[in-house]
């Protein structure tokens, strides 16, 4: 198995997730915030196109996470998976994408080569959940979006051979910055979004003997930086800094391989 961030922040997300079954290739989208063009652009820097995909899964339907999937879906032809609430909450200007699955947040599901376990968790959407995949071999866990770190989080995020961690704001940074008071409630509410803290002390929780790969992801480019989101997760992980990986908003993250 690998993985790859496209971009991962307020102005747009996608993970691209690989399992080989032994000679075919499953790849699905997490998520997509970006249009078809720029969706494009970003396969390219990983040596994929749009048409190599399999399906794309939504975590909720917040626009950054969400923008781009029905147009990318009735482009490629590429089913999408979503639970009910979030189906019901996609804006009616998206239209409908070819191709549509309502998933059970608490019931796993496949696709191709990867077994993929939604659960959910405590943000200001609908219905959101996130994800769990599996190889048979590998197990990689994807948390964003959370403004809390649940015993059914943590037990979800156990032992995991690769974590991708939001670490989206510096609780200092936030609360001295020119956000309106509202949005500072919203962002650090139980139903917001995980400061560096929040997610070291969720990291320090989790059983992290298999871990191979840890990304921090969502960092907001205006409440957080990457060294103190690093500084953060190393402390907890009892690792190096430069070992973790930081997805960027325009950059993403390179691919990251599960041996």
């Amino acid at each position: 198995m690998r993985f790859a961030s496209l971009g991962s922040g307020s102005r747009g997300n996608a993970l691209v997730v690989e399992a080989d079954d032994g000679g075919s290739k499953t790849r699905v989208l997490l998520d997509c915030g970006f249009g078809p063009r720029e969706l494009a652009l970003r396969l390219a820097r990983l040596g994929l196109v749009a048409d190599d995909l399999d399906a794309i899964l939504v975590t909720h339907e917040h626009s950054d996470h969400s923008a781009g999937v029905y147009k990318c879906a009735r482009r490629h032809s590429l089913e999408v998976f979503l639970t009910h609430g979030t189906q019901a909450a996609m804006p009616r200007d998206r239209g409908e994408p070819p191709l549509l699955a309502i998933i059970d947040s608490h019931a796993a599901f496949a696709i191709g080569a990867l077994e993929i376990r939604p659960f959910p968790v405590p943000h200001d959407a609908r219905e959101p959940v996130q994800f769990v995949f599996c190889d048979r071999r590998h197990r990689l866990g994807v948390l964003t979006d959370t403004g809390a770190a649940t015993p059914h989080i943590i037990a979800m995020l156990d032992a995991c051979d690769a974590l991708v961690l939001e670490c989206n704001h510096d609780s200092e940074m936030l609360s001295r910055g020119d956000y309106p008071w509202h949005l500072k409630q919203r962002i650090a509410g139980r139903f917001g979004h995980l400061d560096n803290q929040a997610a070291a002390r969720l990291l320090a929780a989790l059983d992290r003997s298999r871990l191979q790969h840890l990304v921090a992801a969502h960092l907001s480019e205006q409440n957080n930086t990457p060294d103190l989101a690093r500084a953060a997760l190393a402390g907890a992980a009892e690792c190096a800094e430069d070992w973790i990986v930081i997805a960027s908003q325009d950059g993403g993250s390179p691919w990251r391989e599960l041996l």
